[in-house]
C-alpha cells in the first residue's frame, strides 16, 4: 500500500494531541477533511488505527506501530530534502576571529551581532586567544582576523591597524579604598585584597608576565571566569580589581584609578591573517564591524574626551 506524507503527518499530530480536531488545526485542515483522511488510512490499512472516545482519541496497537514508523519515514524524508536542497543554496563562507579576554568582553560580541545579522551567509568561529598564539595562527593562515595587544605584536609581519585603547585601571567600590585617589602603582594595589580572573585567563597571564619574578604577593579573595563578574564584585566592595578600561560600564558606580606602571598602558590592534581565499570580502566586512564597535565603546569616548575618574550611576 502507498502512504501520503501529509496523511502520516496528520496522523502523528492526532496521536500527539489526542484529538482529531487538534491534529487538523496543526495541519491547517477542516475537521471533515481530516476525518476523511484518517478513514482513508484505516481503509487502506484494513485495520482500525484510532480508538475514538468522548474525550478524544488514542491509537490502537496498529496505530501505535504506524505512528512509530511514520516518525522514521518523516525524519528520513526531512534529511533527504535537506541534503538535496544544500546543492541549491549559496555556499556559506566561514571566518575565524581570535582575540583576548578584554576584546571578547564587550566590543567583539557587539560587532558579531551586527555582522551576523547583515551577513546571513557568513559563519564566524570566535576563540579567546592570547596575542602570541593569535599572531602565529594568523601568520600560518589558520585565522582571518585577530584582536591583539600592541606590545606583543611588534615586527610580526602582519598587516595591523589601531583599534582602540585597552589600558588597565584599578576599580573599587565608590567611597571605598580608592576614595580621593586618581592613580597608583600595582605595588600599592597589591597591599589590599583583590578579586581577579582565573589563572589561565589571557588577562591574568598577561599581567603576571609583565610583573615578572619579583611581583608582589597578592591575596585574591576569589577568582572568576569573566570580566563582567569581576567588575560587579569590585563594585560591591569585595576587593580591588585590575581590569581593562573598556570593561567598565559607564553607568555602574565605581571608583576608578589609573595604573601608573608603564605596562598598564596598552592598545588593541586589528591584525589580518595571510589567508588567500574567497573570504576576503567577508573579512573586510567583519573588520569594518569590529572598527565600528570599538569606536562606539564608552571607553573610547572617555579616552578621547574627559579623563577616567570617579563614575557614578547618577550625576551626583
Amino acid at each position: 500500500m502507498r502512504y501520503d506524507l501529509d496523511d502520516l503527518r496528520l496522523f502523528l499530530h492526532i496521536v500527539t494531541e489526542g484529538s482529531i480536531t487538534a491534529g487538523a488545526h496543526r495541519m491547517h485542515l477542516s475537521l471533515p477533511s481530516a476525518s476523511a483522511r484518517v478513514r482513508s488510512l484505516e481503509h487502506s490499512a484494513g485495520v482500525a488505527l484510532l480508538i475514538r472516545g468522548r474525550r478524544g482519541v488514542r491509537p490502537t496497537p496498529a496505530g501505535t506501530t504506524l505512528a512509530r514508523h511514520a516518525r522514521d519515514v518523516l525524519d528520513r524524508t526531512a534529511r533527504l530534502e535537506s541534503a538535496v536542497t544544500s546543492y541549491t543554496r549559496s555556499p556559506t563562507t566561514s571566518l575565524t576571529l581570535l582575540g583576548g579576554g578584554s576584546a571578547m568582553h564587550r566590543f567583539v560580541p557587539q560587532a558579531l551581532v551586527s555582522f551576523l545579522r547583515a551577513h546571513p551567509d557568513v559563519d564566524v568561529t570566535v576563540t579567546e586567544s592570547r596575542t602570541p598564539r593569535t599572531v602565529r595562527m594568523l601568520a600560518d593562515g589558520e585565522a582571518d582576523l585577530g584582536v591583539v595587544l600592541d606590545d606583543e605584536a611588534h615586527d610580526c609581519g602582519l598587516h595591523m591597524e589601531p583599534l582602540g585603547d585597552d589600558s588597565l585601571v584599578v576599580i573599587a567600590q565608590v567611597e571605598g579604598i580608592l576614595a580621593g585617589r586618581t592613580a597608583l602603582t600595582y605595588s600599592e594595589v597589591a597591599e589590599h585584597p583583590l578579586v581577579g580572573l582565573h589563572a589561565a585567563s589571557s588577562l591574568r597571564r598577561w599581567i603576571e608576565k609583565h610583573l615578572g619574578p619579583h611581583a608582589p604577593v597578592v591575596r585574591y579573595r576569589t577568582t572568576v571566569a569573566n570580566l563582567g563578574i569581576l567588575v560587579s564584585l569590585a563594585a560591591a566592595g569585595v576587593g580591588l580589581a585590575v581590569v581593562p578600561r573598556r570593561a567598565i560600564d559607564p553607568h555602574q558606580p565605581l571608583d576608578v584609578c589609573e595604573l601608573q606602571d608603564p605596562w598598564a598602558s596598552r592598545r588593541h590592534l586589528l591584525a589580518w591573517g595571510v589567508k588567500d581565499d574567497a573570504a576576503s570580502t567577508a573579512t573586510t566586512a567583519l573588520a569594518e564591524h569590529l572598527r565600528h564597535a570599538a569606536l562606539s565603546e564608552p571607553s573610547f569616548r572617555r579616552a578621547h574626551g574627559s579623563p577616567v575618574g570617579r563614575q557614578r550611576s547618577h550625576d551626583g
